[in-house]
């Protein structure tokens, strides 16, 4: 009976259903004017082939070798699987037909319109409300959602929920490099993006987020102000409702994996809320924390679970835990600086609602913060990378270039390296060195340094 269930939660045909339901048409295959053709994806049939047209438009594809053609006789028999174990080549075949010598006016381009690819969008409001779902799970949201909170909101409940997070998500990513289950198939499925095909799907680690972050806002707000906790709950279950639907509207997971995502950050946020409460003082405290917090992170980076191929999970797993890092030293820092105390008040406390100068101030403070952020990445990650390629007497252009694999261990070691410098400075920045800023040019958060 589980067994049944599991299969029909894991089926790509009910994705598809999903998709339909939502307005994603799938397009029927383009009709060839010659059964002359090769199909034979992956293998780099075009670097050897010579491709000739006749008078007539009909295709032919000569080796250079014996001048044999290959015919077949019937488009359907494109066999196409985006998740293979194969180049990004195939992956990209996957939601296009494959693209023949057709004439002029009816060749297909993956980069061209949604029919192009196979599919039509027949709703766009669906279209844009998942694509900003999808993204409420990506790097932009955190590198948006992170400082804007504690520039703006909360610091003593930004550390806990950069904590949260940080937990889950390691405990998601290296499940999925462990229990190795591939995405939905495509076809049936139609992958409106390729960003994460080269990662593994079970579990759904948008859906983990989805459920972990607003959540753990709830548990660690419902005390400490005066509001709508059943407001807020709504609000936590319609964010994780969007994330959870856009990862199956684009094709991304199978109902099984949003299904286990959501369960199992369920079930963790039950130790992890409270322990995560008592580590965040020890942390702030402690006279020893950076060491504690760099060695624990430099293990996590190094023993994460090995995967039987290269996938973007462990360079993302690393960013995730170097913002932590980053974050939780520098509000470490401000503590033995004697300039975060407690506060005054005792909780909870009323919601002040901002005033024209207060969103004046949060504006400049976001403009002003991001602007510095994304200078900071960018210095930083080309000056991480060429001193990590230096130490190592590696030529950091020809790494660059050098293919991902998991037996190109020295382009791993570095590019987890630059990763865990870079954003582990990022968040040091949006903890010490911006607060800072702000405050020297008198436009800083009032309780920025009475948030412990």
């Amino acid at each position: 009976m589980m067994s049944n269930i599991i299969d029909y939660l894991k089926d790509p045909h009910l994705v598809a259903r999903i998709q339909r339901y939502y307005g994603i048409e799938v397009l029927e295959p383009p009709k060839l004017k010659s059964t002359a053709l090769t199909c034979n994806v992956g293998n780099n049939v075009r670097n050897s082939v010579d491709k000739e047209r006749s008078d007539r438009g009909i295709i032919k594809l000569k080796k250079h070798s014996d001048s044999k053609l290959v015919e077949e006789s019937n488009a359907h028999n494109l066999n196409i699987n985006c998740d293979s174990k194969k180049s990004i080549n195939n992956r990209n075949q996957c939601n296009g037909y494959i693209s023949s010598e057709l004439d002029e006016d009816e060749t297909f381009s993956s980069e061209s319109e949604p029919e192009s690819k196979g599919y039509v969008i027949t709703n766009w409001m669906w279209y844009y409300l998942f694509v900003l779902g999808t993204a409420l799970g990506d790097e932009i949201f955190y590198a948006s959602f992170i400082p804007f909170w504690f520039w703006n909101i909360d610091g003593a409940v930004g550390r806990r929920v950069v904590l949260v997070w940080t937990v889950i998500m390691y405990i998601g990513q290296g499940i999925k490099d462990v229990v190795r289950w591939p995405r939905p198939s495509c076809p049936p499925v139609v992958r409106l993006q390729v960003k994460w095909a080269l990662e593994y799907g079970m579990p759904s680690t948008h859906a983990m987020v989805g459920v972990s972050i607003p959540l753990s806002v709830i548990l660690y707000t419902m005390n400490r102000y005066q509001y709508s906790v059943s407001l807020g709950v709504l609000f936590a279950v319609g964010w994780c409702s969007i994330i959870c639907l856009s990862r199956l509207y684009l094709g991304m997971h199978s109902v099984l994996d949003i299904v286990a995502g959501v369960a199992l950050a369920l079930i963790l946020m039950i130790p992890v809320v409270p322990v995560v409460d008592a580590l965040d003082h020890y942390l702030l405290t402690n006279r020893w924390s950076p060491i504690i917090l760099l060695t624990v992170a430099i293990c996590l980076v190094v023993f994460y679970p090995s995967s039987d191929r290269w996938t973007p999970t462990r360079g993302d797993t690393t960013m995730v835990v170097s913002v932590c890092v980053g974050v939780h030293i520098g509000a470490w820092t401000n503590y033995q600086l004697g300039v975060l105390s407690e506060s005054p008040d005792s909780p909870p406390y009323a919601i002040i609602w901002p005033s024209y100068e207060m969103l004046g101030l949060s504006a400049l403070r976001t403009v002003i913060g991001f602007c510095c952020i994304v200078a900071t990445r960018a210095l930083c990650k080309s000056a991480s990378y060429a001193t990590v390629c230096t130490l190592l007497r590696l030529n950091s252009l020809e790494l660059r270039k050098s293919q991902n694999s998991i037996e190109n261990r020295q382009k791993i070691t570095v590019e987890l390296s630059y990763k865990f410098i870079t954003y582990a400075l990022l968040g040091f920045n949006t903890l010490y060195l911006l607060p800072n800023v702000f405050r020297l040019i008198g436009i800083e958060r009032p309780t920025f340094y009475t948030e412990i």
